[in-house]
């Protein structure tokens, strides 16, 4: 096992450096005084894109709450607390040289301080997951076929779509298996089997139980519908972020434009889940479908770099906020526990 995770470091590692050569390379492509011209040209109004990306994040964890409400009907998790762990989630996946879900480890571990049915809470982000592909493949989908209205014949815009489709079976198969079948009782078998019966997989996993509640949300189908329309939104939102950047940048496009290169960006990013932060690929990709939607190079690659630099402004502060709370639990876990005071001997 400690040889697989170094492993998996050294690969997530590899990843990094690659992406930071090629983010070098498209730079110095470009040429670094056009880029930074282009963002003189935007001056500080380049900064609106944080709380425009606020809105986005907004609209994602309005979708997880429609699913969350099965489990905490209550909403003993509240909107500002439930914002702030889809903001570590996104901060972590993003920024942080981890596998693309080990936002949703921590967004689990952290509503269980508000919600103690970690179970229920894993299935909500388990169906939100699958979702949020479902609901990227439809607007991928419409990215392609923007995109091929704006630039016809366009191999890559042809290349994207082929990749699509030849994925499709993936989401589909894993949609199929939660719904009828019991992967993670399997899964629990499977760890209790090779590793025991008290690992710590087989001891925090109660895989029977998981199972139960993933279908039970896919039996909601109106739940999910809803559920489904605010993360399209999401989507439908960063398009306007990306029309907005670029409008500051000095060179608006059509609403349909900007869609189409929002969608095929996200579409080449998710599909490089192994470099970390799709570092230099969600670029490259920007820098392409930019051009192809007649975007200049420098202008769409500027682009990127505002989207990175949004990244970086609201993560970061996120990610410290997440390591004081760890590091504040932490400490309260090591004070030692006074002895109830019974009162004085004979009373």
């Amino acid at each position: 096992m400690k040889l697989s995770r170094r492993s998996m470091q050294r690969l997530a590692w590899l990843g990094a450096l690659g992406g930071v050569a090629l983010l070098a390379a498209l730079i110095g492509h470009e040429g670094w005084t056009a880029i930074a011209a282009t963002f003189a040209h935007a001056g500080w109004a380049l900064l609106l894109v944080v709380p425009v990306r606020m809105v986005t994040l907004g609209l994602d964890t309005r979708a997880w709450r429609v699913l969350l409400d099965t489990v905490d009907p209550q909403r003993a998790a509240g909107p500002l607390f439930l914002f702030w762990v889809a903001s570590v989630r996104e901060a972590f996946n993003r920024l942080l040289p981890v596998a693309g879900v080990g936002g949703e480890v921590i967004g689990v571990r952290l509503m269980r301080m508000r919600i103690a049915d970690t179970t229920l809470v894993t299935a909500s982000v388990v169906v939100e997951i699958l979702l949020t592909i479902v609901v990227l493949y439809l607007f991928c989908g419409l990215g392609v076929v923007l995109m091929t209205r704006l630039a016809a014949g366009a191999d890559a815009v042809w290349a994207v779509a082929a990749a699509l489709l030849l994925s499709l079976p993936l989401p589909l198969l894993a949609w199929w298996m939660l719904r009828h079948g019991a992967p993670f009782e399997r899964l629990q078998g499977l760890a209790e089997r090779l590793l025991g019966p008290q690992n710590q997989i087989a001891l925090s996993l109660d895989g029977a139980r998981l199972d139960a509640g993933v279908r039970r949300l896919f039996e909601q189908p109106a739940r999910l519908l809803r559920a489904g329309a605010w993360s399209l939104l999401s989507y439908l939102a960063g398009g306007f972020e990306t029309w907005y950047a670029l409008r500051l940048l000095g060179h608006p496009v059509t609403v349909e434009a900007a869609l189409a290169i929002e969608a095929l960006t996200q579409a080449t990013r998710h599909a490089s889940f192994m470099v970390p932060a799709g570092l230099g690929v969600q670029e490259a990709a920007t820098l392409l479908f930019g051009q192809l939607a007649g975007v200049g190079g420098e202008v769409a690659l500027s682009l990127a770099l505002v989207k990175r630099m949004r990244e970086l402004l609201f993560g970061i502060p996120v990610l410290l906020s997440w390591y004081r709370v760890e590091v504040r639990q932490a400490s309260a876990a090591l004070q030692p526990v006074s002895p109830p005071d019974y009162g004085p001997p004979g009373t």
